[in-house]
């Protein structure tokens, strides 16, 4: 576990954007039970959190179609809730960071840690915004 002072501004960063954090299962649970589409973040501490995904998603939030719902979980701080996030991004091994989109509960686009790492914020981007395109309204 990582100290509350450490990873603040790094869930704040999504927050911040309007982002809710989920911190249980049931969170997670009653976050993805809304109807429509929904992010999940799956956000980290490592570098390419920071340099790529994040940016990404921000970048991504200006698009015209854009996620119903925005949430987050935290590896390494909300265990639980991230547990119960990645047990709804199954065939996806858990990795960190990653991007989860749902429409209707259903995951339809999965962005894993090995398609962030690498990559700039900028094609991360478009291929959320490709997924936001052909799912979001």
């Amino acid at each position: 576990m990582y100290p509350a002072e450490i990873v603040k501004p790094m869930k704040d960063e999504l927050i911040n954007i309007g982002f809710q954090e989920l911190l249980s299962p049931d969170a997670v649970d009653n976050g993805l039970s809304k109807p429509g589409t929904t992010l999940i973040v799956v956000n980290s501490v490592c570098g390419c959190a920071a340099a790529n995904a994040r940016p990404a998603v921000r970048l991504s939030l200006k698009n015209e179609k854009t996620p119903d719902n925005l949430y987050t979980v935290f590896a390494g701080v909300d265990k639980d809730a991230t547990d119960a996030a990645r047990a709804k991004m199954i065939p996806f091994p858990p990795s960190s960071p990653s991007l989860a989109l749902f429409k209707d509960g259903e995951l339809v686009h999965m962005i894993e840690r090995h398609h962030i790492e690498g990559r700039s914020a900028e094609i991360i981007s478009e291929n959320l915004i490709g997924a936001y395109n052909e799912f979001c309204n």
